[in-house]
């Protein structure tokens, strides 16, 4: 029987090499488990084949796009037809699926979300943040974020997770909004699908710095190349006609306009 400790006459308790090796192994086994639950997913699909040092592989660099993005694109197809539609979204990381859960809504009415879990689909989103402007057309991009996420939805039938769900995507548009409105009435719950898709299977994009300029432009020169860089920013807040002049602009809405 392989014994990890053994007695040592001089010096009390002797650790045996074998024991040593095989803690080593340990640490080392948990360090990768620990970075593969950070890491995003290594699929042929999400495998980026162009641009890949824009590349990231780290799971929080998905999850700032997603917090900073405001509308996703999904991508599905219906009778044969490629459709690319524009949605609000909202996202749980510690959700039911793999990878945490990506949550969309719509119509009961809407072909797109009804018959998605048919097949897989594909929802990407992006954040511009700057213009760059190079000395040659060819050479003009932008500093963005973006992500890729594909895999295949489920209906999420469960009234408890639809309610999350829910909220989580009016949250998303604005931080806390759910807990001011009231409860979701039995109608508009009848009238509304909700998918819910795994963030396992994810690729992320980022560009950013300058424009990368042909040697050859830059040494003639005589032409401005640099970065434009653009932020959301939010306008006045303006009470909706109907409102009741008693019905002040809650907190959570004043601080999206900065106070």
């Amino acid at each position: 029987m392989h014994r990890w400790l053994r007695g040592g006459a001089e010096s009390g308790l002797e650790i045996d090499a074998d024991w040593t090796t095989a803690m080593e192994q340990l640490r080392s086994n948990n360090a990768v488990m620990s970075t593969q639950q950070n890491q995003l997913s290594p699929t042929l699909r999400t495998t980026i084949a162009r641009g890949r040092a824009r590349a990231r592989t780290d799971r929080k660099d998905l999850a700032d796009v997603l917090g900073a993005a405001r509308v996703c694109h999904l991508g599905v197809v219906v009778d044969g037809t490629v459709r690319v539609l524009p949605t609000v979204f909202g996202f749980d990381f510690n959700g039911p699926d793999r990878g945490g859960t990506l949550y969309l809504h719509g119509s009961v009415a809407a072909r797109s979300l009804v018959d998605a879990p048919a097949a897989d689909v594909c929802v990407t989103m992006t954040v511009v943040d700057g213009l760059v402007l190079a000395r040659s057309a060819f050479n003009h991009s932008m500093n963005y974020r973006s992500a890729v996420i594909l895999g295949r939805p489920r209906l999420v039938n469960d009234e408890t997770e639809r309610l999350r769900a829910l909220d989580a995507i009016v949250d998303h548009v604005v931080e806390g909004r759910s807990a001011h409105l009231r409860p979701h009435s039995k109608k508009e719950l009848a009238a509304t699908v909700v998918l819910a898709l795994p963030l396992h299977e994810a690729s992320v994009k980022v560009r950013e710095g300058d424009p990368v300029d042909d040697a050859r432009d830059v040494e003639v020169g005589g032409v401005w190349a640099g970065v434009v860089p653009l932020q959301e920013r939010a306008g006045p807040v303006r009470s909706a006609v109907d409102v009741d002049p008693a019905v002040a602009v809650p907190e959570h809405v004043r601080a999206i306009a900065g106070g």
